[in-house]
């Protein structure tokens, strides 16, 4: 990517707390009109990161460049072009969606005309133009998160910056919030996302594997998945915990995870591994309905790259 199409641009970004390095030489880019996905764990480093894109904590060193401008030296001036949504946006409770609005658009100094055109577009891109007259603290958690999306987007943003943003949301409200995402950026709005879903990495055009203040890998979800070494096999089971330890340290499986019903195994060669696993839980009288290699996902990636990575490269 080149950096003139870049909307957002981080070199070296370091950020240190008492005792821990919150960030420790960032490198990314994101171009104009991407959804970019910095996805990791608690503790990774994502919000700190997206708190010094919105201009709202300095670092120790690096450079960092939101629309144009300086995020380091001029904190103010990035201010003007984007939009921060937090993982607690300040909605006012006892207001409606429509006071709410109001409040913000008087905040980003948008003039009432502009206010009246912008705001029933984006309720309704948000499904939410019955409600303008309801009270904020009436709204189930995903309305109250498409009404922060709708008041941080009120002052037209080039770059939309949003701290886990589905964070305890329902899975159909996060469908909902994915939908009008790719809505946004097909008008040209960047959207930086940062995500404790490893699944949510799927649904960004480019993603950065965040753990502990560092980027382990930042590609698109296509790429990343390629980069994986070995096989992944999934056994669908009515004791995945039983399962999981069955397979713990059997030969040629390198690493064992459960997701949901199903425990994903990391093998060498899954045509090789397959009949083996079936041998070992079947003489552990342990119950299963499928085993099959499949296609891994941006997890199974994450968690073999922070399981291959020796202690003392850690920060």
């Amino acid at each position: 990517m080149s950096e003139a199409c870049a909307e957002v641009e981080v070199r070296g970004l370091v950020k240190q707390f008492p005792g821990v390095r919150a960030l420790d030489g960032l490198d990314f880019s994101v171009a104009s009109g991407e959804i970019f996905g910095l996805v990791g764990p608690d503790g990774a480093g994502k919000t700190t990161c997206m708190r010094i894109l919105a201009g709202v904590l300095p670092a120790e060193s690096g450079s960092v460049t939101v629309a144009g401008s300086d995020a380091m030296r001029n904190p103010e001036r990035v201010k003007h072009f984007i939009s921060y949504m937090p993982q607690r946006f300040g909605l006012y409770e006892d207001l409606t969606v429509d006071e709410n609005i109001r409040f913000y658009a008087e905040l980003f100094s948008v003039v009432r005309r502009e206010r009246e055109e912008r705001a029933p577009e984006l309720l309704r891109a948000c499904g939410m133009a019955e409600f303008r007259t309801r009270l904020a603290g009436n709204l189930s958690g995903g309305m109250k998160q498409k009404l922060g999306l709708v008041c941080a987007l009120i002052h037209r943003p080039r770059v939309l910056l949003l701290d886990e943003p589905t964070n305890g949301v329902d899975p159909v409200s996060r469908r909902e919030f994915w939908s009008i995402l790719y809505g946004l950026v097909g008008g040209g709005v960047t959207v930086v996302n940062s995500t404790a879903y490893l699944d949510e990495a799927e649904r960004c055009h480019r993603v950065a594997l965040m753990h502990r203040g560092r980027i382990l890998f930042c590609d698109t979800p296509a790429r990343l998945k390629q980069q994986l070494s070995g096989a992944v096999l999934s056994i669908v089971a009515a004791n995945p915990r039983a399962v999981h330890d069955a397979l713990i340290g059997a030969a040629g499986i390198q690493d064992v995870v459960r997701v949901g019903d199903a425990v994903h195994a990391f093998v060498d060669d899954a045509d090789e591994r397959i009949p083996e696993v079936r041998a070992t839980l079947e003489g552990r009288q342990l119950s299963f309905s499928e085993i099959a290699h499949v296609t891994p996902t941006i997890e199974d990636l994450f968690v073999e790259a922070v399981r291959e990575r020796p202690a003392e490269a850690r920060p």
